[in-house]
């Protein structure tokens, strides 16, 4: 009886221990302290209420919010009602129905804001507002990684002391995966006006900190990785059922390329993928092909390939872990930035597409990808081409964490050959000689 307990506890203390891995998820090792953060200022008081200006600060280098945008939701505290909105709109009015004349913009208990689109007439928009939603990651564009909205709440009290801040705080974008703590009373934010010459500041602050999870996100992976090289002609592709399997409902739907151009999408940017059909069932591969040898630099080939009828990803970005981007030497067609989440390792590299060329990976299709090509130079106490050594540790496509082939099904060189130092043309040249020596 005793080691029947013996062992039940540590069985019990594995799924515990385990059950604690997966809400941790949270945490990001290349981006430790991303995060977003939302700012609710109180400028001003009002008969009933007050006026403030509710900004989201996307502090994340490279997970960004894309379209359908982002929603914002809270419960009030009290009766509050929002009776106007500058740069943003409830989704629902609610029922406003005990107050005459003049009517709220929403008398909902817990209201859903969305930001207004391109195109908003001048008189309805606020600094850093009117972009659908979308906001910009902090790596790729810190400008237009903010987002704001001007909201004037009634029925909440008019003193610092009477005010209370909103609960529940939730922040969809477009869906689920992030967590957001409570509003944190904070010194104020202080203003500048737009000459710069006088500065005033909010009469009451919040702070509402959100972190994202991919766990809580979706339930499979949605970015899948595949490599080759030149010196071993096999291709190593996603492992099967990378993102889910066809016969599985948590892979959506998918339809055969073939007769893909007669099935109707639902829409761009819908959020319920329409596949095309695949082994691994991933909305997103990326191709890494280790290219060409030469005597001081190698090159690679990057694709990455659309397979989501449902879904333009706007503002897409790859993460790529590899010990050569301490050496990167040239970069085609794609934007470059080192992500050095800790100063004494430079192996992280932010890849995306250029603004107006190839920053929209199109929906599945012809045009449904990009690509580009890296030179890096070699580092002779780190280069090698043994082992799989070529290959890249870890990639993300916008943020999430892809699958990546099992190390032992690299393209390894093959037995017996010495690493190479010069190109395969060479190499070729050399063997077709030796055979012409040998008749």
């Amino acid at each position: 009886m005793d080691i029947f307990f013996s062992r039940f506890s540590v069985v019990l203390l594995v799924l515990i221990s385990w059950n604690s891995f997966t809400t941790t998820e949270a945490y990001d090792a290349l981006d430790p302290n991303g995060n977003i953060t939302i700012k609710w200022d109180i400028k001003s008081w009002t008969p009933d209420g007050y006026m403030a200006v509710v900004t989201i600060f996307n502090f994340q280098q490279y997970r960004h919010i894309e379209a359908p945008g982002w929603q914002l939701g809270w419960s009030w505290r009290k009766k509050e009602v929002i009776w106007n909105m500058v740069g943003a709109q409830a989704t629902d009015q609610g029922d406003c129905s005990k107050f005459k004349g003049n009517m709220p913009h929403c008398c909902k208990k817990t209201p859903t804001v969305v930001d207004l689109l391109p195109g908003t007439p001048y008189n309805q928009q606020i600094s850093n507002c009117c972009r659908g939603g979308v906001i910009s990651s902090w790596a790729q564009d810190p400008a237009t990684a903010i987002s704001s909205f001007q909201i004037f709440v009634g029925q909440s009290g008019t003193t610092n002391t009477t005010v209370r801040a909103p609960r529940n705080i939730t922040l969809k974008a477009p869906g689920p995966g992030y967590t957001c703590g409570p509003a944190q009373h904070v010194p104020s934010t202080k203003f500048m006006s737009p000459d710069n010459r006088r500065k005033t500041q909010a009469l009451l602050t919040w702070n509402i900190t959100c972190t994202y999870s991919q766990f809580l996100a979706r339930k499979t992976p949605t970015c899948c990785v595949s490599l080759s090289s030149f010196y071993n002609e096999t291709i190593i592709p996603c492992p099967t059922c990378s993102c889910g399997c066809q016969n599985s409902s948590l892979a959506g739907s998918c339809v055969d390329p073939k007769i893909a151009s007669v099935v109707p999408a639902l829409g761009k940017n819908n959020l319920e993928p329409l596949l095309q059909c695949t082994n691994h069932m991933c909305p997103i591969r990326i191709h890494w092909h280790v290219k060409t040898n030469y005597k001081e630099y190698w090159r690679v080939k990057v694709a990455i390939t659309n397979f989501n009828y449902n879904m333009n990803y706007s503002q897409w970005n790859l993460v790529v872990q590899h010990p050569n981007f301490d050496n990167i030497t040239q970069l085609f067609s794609f934007n470059y930035n080192p992500l050095n989440p800790y100063a004494d390792i430079n192996d992280t590299a932010m890849l995306w597409g250029i603004k107006f060329y190839n920053d929209m990976l199109s929906q599945a299709g012809p045009l449904g990808n990009v690509q580009s090509e890296l030179l890096f130079r070699k580092n002779p106490s780190k280069f090698t081409f043994e082992k799989g050594w070529a290959f890249p540790r870890r990639i993300y496509f916008n943020g999430d964490n892809c699958v990546m082939p099992p190390p032992d099904a690299y393209p390894w060189l093959p037995n017996g050959t010495p690493n190479l130092e010069t190109s395969p043309f060479i190499i070729l040249l050399i063997t077709f000689i030796s055979v012409l020596i040998l008749m």
